[in-house]
């Protein structure tokens, strides 16, 4: 079975079927809470269909992880592999219609993220395609990615999640990585993020708030280590959690290790 090929093919039915709401009051309207804890929007359940029929059509059986789904399984057959998915990642922005959201999809042979071993993160709205195998580089429209040479924060271009109730208690975790720093950002769709420090947009994402879902960078996370970047929890121990709906965590992503120590130490100071 080609992954890869059934992924892309999946993402674009996703993307598809998220075009014909984006931006529309429709968009917004609300279905109950998803899994993950969010209100599922028509968008995002639009989307998810369309992966669900693209598996179908493939005849594959596996267990799904979806943001909006939960865990269900798919399929007449043994499941041998997990896909999981955020099926709009950025749903606010897509919603008031912000060119910035993303589908992902993810396959695994085991429930942890570790273990993640095909990736997609479709740009809804650029048609920009973001790629990964385990053991086999990362890509953008199918050219190889690399993250920057950037090693000190001085420089560095960084993502910073700030979407919590509680900003001050995240703002006084920062203080000092905003001192130290100059260039700071956020987009609203973290598994974007993540690739942009992949292919060398960015420098460093960093979320310390322990609310993203594992589904929202399931993708990203094997993106960023194929192009050869580092995801790592803040402590700098390997990013490994369960493919959960409901699993949340933090991490630091880095383009190269002297940047992510840098970022660490200024943090820990």
């Amino acid at each position: 079975m080609n992954w890869m090929d059934i992924l892309q093919e999946c993402a674009q039915k996703m993307r598809k079927a998220a075009l014909r709401y984006y931006g529309s009051p429709k968009a917004a309207v609300g279905f109950g809470v998803g899994a993950g804890g969010d209100t599922s929007k028509r968008i995002d359940l639009a989307a998810e269909k369309a992966l669900i029929d693209c598996l179908g059509k493939h005849e594959i059986s596996c267990t799904l992880v979806s943001e909006e789904a939960g865990t269900k399984k798919i399929g007449l057959g043994p499941s041998e592999h997990y896909v999981i998915t955020d099926p709009v990642d950025g749903t606010t922005n897509a919603v008031r219609g912000l060119p910035f959201s993303a589908n992902v999809i993810a396959v695994s042979k085991t429930p942890w993220l570790k273990d993640v071993e095909t990736a997609i993160v479709s740009d809804i709205v650029h048609d920009i395609t973001y790629t990964a195998q385990k053991n086999g580089g990362a890509f953008r429209n199918g050219k190889r990615i690399e993250p920057s040479k950037t090693a000190n924060i001085e420089d560095a271009l960084i993502g910073v999640d700030l979407n919590t109730i509680k900003l001050e208690d995240i703002v006084n975790k920062l203080g000092n990585l905003f001192k130290a720093g100059k260039h700071f950002r956020h987009f609203g769709a973290n598994a974007q993020e993540i690739c942009y420090v992949a292919d060398g947009s960015t420098d460093a994402f960093i979320d310390l708030r322990g609310k993203l879902r594992v589904t929202d960078m399931v993708a990203s996370y094997l993106i960023l280590r194929e192009a050869g970047g580092i995801i790592v929890t803040p402590e700098g121990k390997e990013l490994n959690v369960p493919l959960e709906a409901t699993q949340r965590l933090s991490f630091i992503a880095a383009s190269n290790n002297k940047l992510y120590k840098a970022i660490k130490n200024t943090l820990n100071n």
